[in-house]
């Protein structure tokens, strides 16, 4: 479906969503019915002006006007790509496959509805190969995409991948914007739904524990079908949903040999017919197991079949959980390892340590504490063993099975698991550092040398920085979670303190809490008073921007049992905190006190540096609490200072409180020059938090000239602004012209640029 096809259906389903017909819609927009109906039908796009007055006429959703916005821009036609490559032969699994074809023709000969198929069996037994050969086989019936993801049911953490984060890589595959992705797990699947309305797409769920990670990631439409793979039978899922369970057992000897000669050579099987029997019998006939053994025994082509059987049967054979001895890889796993080199043995051990779903090159690098040369020569030699596989990113996966095996490898070898898990934390610590310095104003204080093999990533920009996050975020939650050495604790709070710009400026706030929560009880249990103040109070600023004013109380009080116990800079910093909370809660006496407080430490420790930011603060609450003229006068005397040192983003800051009392005393001129003053040093520092707070205020303004039209347009870029940072109160701001009637507006009142 083309751009212009797209913003077709789009604005169609607006238009009949309110009411409209074409001759209603081109009498309330000015727009004429042919040039409707011609974008209806696909066959051109709007200009701006045009599109305004369309959205004006249609007064659709915010998400609806966000779709149309990019449709007509050519922005929202995305069609995702995510399966794993397609093995180069499949073989074998005949019934199920005529099992899936019969399901997917069902969907297409009953009006194209959705259909889901649950392949289920023991792990390692290719239900994900089943699935993946399938989803290609059929993809070019679902010209919309095909969405991949890897559930991570069964790992040894026991921590499977939370529904919510697979809906916002499913969203951002989809087009959604990531800092207009909703919080709430139950909002991402709503949206998912709305998104996958009239799309045809394959959706591949992959690994899932149970029927409650799956049933949020489960699109409803007509035309899309989903392959779910599980360990589990997931009975809840045919009885609530509908699903199709598809059982998958071990090969047969006849497929497993045939697997295992394509691999190795069907005359060497051949040759040793006895011996290639017993060797995929002993694999379990699991075709996970017959892989690695095929891998190896291609990379080292002189080896008769019966040394390798020998040495299979003198290993000691783990059972697995199912208590099936025919599905025991531990020996074929403790063989795969033994042909590599010592070096790559080494590597595949540390790589095993991994807390994430992937890692990218550079992690392993770290974990393994070699250089990146090295480190591709032997993520190469990893893959062609069949040890190690990719993700649609291009980073590196171990099955479950594989990496529960190299972690026990790691203790019984003697591994230094604590310095690989420093070095893995130093290098998403370090290189956040880097990336910080193009993306975030919230600097943390320069991180001490790393340990030695971290590797470093080079960045040239904005882009660059932005991109290095998105792609080590996944591994740094899981870092931050599941890394337990109370030996690492210090690192984990510099770990999580780091990556608060990347969250504040991407408005991942949910993300922000977590990590503030495990930050604070690391930071609690390490008795560090400067971290349990810093991690409150980013705890604070992220419970209050999704909403949670009364949750914040209780890492503010935290604040102030502690704040005794640090230097006088970082006090200063609190008690500013503080009055930022509490201005927030709407009890800006409370405030003014700790905006007191700030100044007063300034004075007396003699912090001169400290003094603009903390006047700022002070004069903020003052006009709060009714002290208009105060509030002037401590703004008034902020502003040369901050010239001085040339922090314009405080300055926009002590500009807009400024424009805020005047407005309050009634002198609305100055008022509007001085908030646009303070926009367009927002704008030049890349601050979209100031820029939205000041919009509001141009606004509020604006109504009171009389420019209701003015004041309606500012509060909409106020909440767009908020929107994109997901912030809870732009929904409130998006409210505020609610009522307002609408009219001509004749004050002619500046727009704010």
């Amino acid at each position: 479906m083309s751009d212009k096809e797209t913003f077709g259906r789009l604005l169609r389903e607006a238009r009949q969503r309110a009411l409209l017909t074409l001759e209603a819609l081109a009498g309330a927009s000015g727009v004429s019915v042919r040039a409707i109906s011609d974008m209806e039908r696909g066959r051109s796009l709007p200009r701006q002006t045009t599109l305004s007055e369309l959205l004006d006429a249609l007064e659709p959703t915010k998400e609806d006007r966000h779709l149309l916005v990019r449709a007509a821009t050519g922005d929202v036609h995305k069609v995702p790509r995510q399966l794993p490559p397609d093995l180069a032969v499949f073989r074998g699994r005949e019934e199920a496959v005529r099992t899936v074809r019969a399901l997917t023709e069902q969907g297409a000969g009953h009006g194209g509805r959705a259909v889901i198929a649950a392949i289920g069996g023991m792990a390692g037994v290719g239900k994900t190969t089943l699935a993946v050969h399938w989803a290609h086989q059929v993809a070019d019936r679902y010209p919309d995409g095909q969405l991949y993801v890897n559930l991570r049911g069964f790992e040894e953490t026991g921590r499977p991948l939370d529904p919510g984060e697979a809906l916002g890589g499913f969203l951002t595959a989809l087009g959604v914007p990531s800092a207009e992705l909703p919080a709430d797990t139950q909002e991402r699947a709503a949206l998912f739904r709305r998104r996958t309305a009239s799309r045809r797409l394959v959706v591949l769920l992959d690994n899932a524990r149970d029927e409650e990670q799956v049933r949020p990631l489960l699109p409803t439409a007509s035309g899309c079908f989903t392959l779910v793979t599980s360990r589990n039978r997931l009975s809840g899922l045919a009885a609530a949903e509908g699903s199709n369970l598809v059982g998958l057992d071990v090969w047969d000897e006849g497929d497993a040999l045939a697997a295992l000669g394509a691999r190795i050579g069907e005359e060497r099987c051949r040759s040793e017919p006895g011996a290639a029997a017993e060797l995929v019998r002993l694999c379990g006939y699991l075709p996970l197991a017959v892989a690695v053994v095929g891998a190896q025994l291609s990379a080292a082509p002189g080896m008769r079949l019966r040394v390798a059987l020998d040495e299979l049967r003198e290993a000691r054979l783990d059972v697995l959980s199912t208590g099936d001895t025919r599905a025991d890889v531990r020996a074929v796993f403790s063989w795969s390892c033994r042909a590599l080199t010592e070096e790559t043995a080494r590597f595949f051990r540390f790589l095993a340590l991994h807390p994430g779903p992937s890692a990218s090159a550079e992690a392993a690098a770290s974990l393994a504490g070699v250089d990146m040369a090295s480190a591709r020569l032997r993520l190469r030699e990893l893959t062609a063993a069949s040890l190690l596989s990719h993700d649609a990113l291009g980073h590196h996966v171990l099955h479950d099975l594989v990496r529960a095996y190299g972690v026990e490898l790691v203790e019984q070898c003697g591994d230094d698991r604590l310095a690989a898990e420093t070095r893995l934390l130093d290098y998403l610590r370090h290189n956040a550092y880097a990336a910080g310095l193009f993306v975030s104003r919230v600097k943390a204080d320069p991180p001490g040398p790393a340990a030695e093999g971290v590797a470093y990533v080079r960045m040239a920009g904005r882009e660059e920085a932005l991109d290095w996050y998105r792609r080590e975020s996944a591994a740094t939650t899981a870092a931050l979670r599941r890394i337990e050495d109370p030996r690492l604790l210090r690192r984990r709070v510099d770990l999580a303190l780091e990556w608060v710009g990347y969250n504040v400026v991407t408005g991942r706030w949910t993300e922000e809490i977590a990590a503030g929560r495990i930050a604070l009880d690391a930071a609690l249990t390490l008795d560090d008073p400067v971290a349990i103040v810093q991690s409150s109070a980013n705890l604070v600023r992220a419970l209050v921007e999704t909403g949670s004013h009364g949750e914040a109380d209780e890492p503010a009080a935290m604040m102030i049992r502690h704040m005794h116990r640090l230097p006088p800079a970082r006090r200063v910093r609190a008690e500013q905190n503080l009055n930022w909370l509490r201005f927030s809660q709407k009890r800006p006496h409370e405030g003014l006190r700790h905006a007191r407080n700030a100044l007063a430490l300034c004075r007396e420790h003699g912090l001169r540096d400290k003094i603009p930011v903390a006047l700022v603060g002070l004069g903020a609450v003052l006009d709060e609490v009714g002290d208009h003229l105060g509030a002037i006068s401590v703004a008034e005397e902020a502003l040369p200072l901050l010239r001085a040192a040339g922090d314009r983003r405080t300055e926009g800051v002590a500009l807009a409180n400024l424009g805020q009392a005047r407005q309050n005393l009634g002198d609305l001129a100055a008022a509007v020059g001085n908030y646009e003053s303070a926009l367009r040093l927002f704008e030049a520092v890349l601050d979209t938090y100031g820029q939205a707070e000041v919009w509001d205020q141009i606004a509020s303004a604006q109504l009171q000239q009389g420019s209701v039209e003015g004041a309606r347009a500012s509060w909409t870029r106020s909440a767009d602004l908020f929107d994109g940072l997901r912030v809870a109160r732009a929904d409130l701001i998006r409210a505020r012209p609610n009522g307002l009637p609408h009219r001509a507006d004749p004050s002619g009142a500046p727009d704010g640029r």
